[in-house]
């Protein structure tokens, strides 16, 4: 039980050590992986095509 209490003592001093991010930067983050995800999304998508197109066109 001693190490229980001794762990929470610990992690809880480590927990205010931690430098919270403020929302403006949690924002741009979010947008940011907003837009790398459609934009990934995408490529694959007409890559998706593109290779289809080829293969129907070789197979006939």
């Amino acid at each position: 039980m001693k190490k229980m209490i001794q762990f929470l003592r610990e992690a809880r001093a480590e927990l205010r050590k931690v430098v919270w991010p403020s929302w403006d930067e949690i924002t741009r983050s979010t947008v940011v992986v907003f837009i790398t995800v459609i934009l990934f999304t995408l490529f694959i998508y007409f890559l998706d095509e593109v290779i289809s197109l080829v293969i129907t066109k070789v197979l006939g």
